[in-house]
């Protein structure tokens, strides 16, 4: 069974940001930590919820090493979520299903990687996400997570009031 993890808050969708993590991204702290740095999902997840809750805004977090769990986490936020920050992993270069969602909920997006992806293998330079999203935040370790949530409530501000 994918691994995967949920944390839910209020449902305004001007004040929720759905954040995803991609596969592998719950082996954070223990894979590759010379690349992906030595703090564990859980971690940044808990860094996320602090956060939000300074900046007053509601998060929901999620992470699968399934393609269509990630497809139907992101068809589901369609009318319940003001924005998405979304790691795609390794799917950032190859899912066609994944940017098709996004582009259907008609939602915000903000790509968020943890390295910096065009200082890696060339196949990681490719992203079929970028076009479609507001923004990308890329090679900070856990803080382009908490740099891409904080964009995201900026783009929810107008909504919000």
């Amino acid at each position: 069974m994918p691994a995967k993890r949920s944390q839910t808050a209020r449902s305004k969708a001007s004040e929720l940001v759905l954040v995803l993590h991609g596969p592998n991204l719950n082996l954070l702290g223990k894979r590759e930590p010379g690349v992906y740095g030595a703090t564990t999902l859980r971690q940044i997840d808990a860094q996320l919820r602090r956060l939000a809750s300074e900046l007053n805004v509601d998060i929901e977090t999620f992470q699968s090493n399934s393609e269509g769990e990630i497809i139907d986490r992101i068809h589901a936020a369609a009318g319940r979520v003001g924005a998405i920050v979304i790691n795609p992993g390794a799917y950032t270069h190859t899912s066609v299903a994944i940017r098709d969602a996004l582009l259907a909920v008609r939602l915000p997006v903000i790509e968020a990687h943890l390295s910096n992806t065009h200082k890696r293998e060339s196949f990681r330079r490719r992203s079929l996400i970028t076009d479609i999203a507001v923004g990308q935040v890329m090679g900070f370790g856990a803080q382009s997570y908490l740099l891409a949530l904080r964009a995201a409530v900026d783009l929810l501000a107008p909504r919000r009031g």
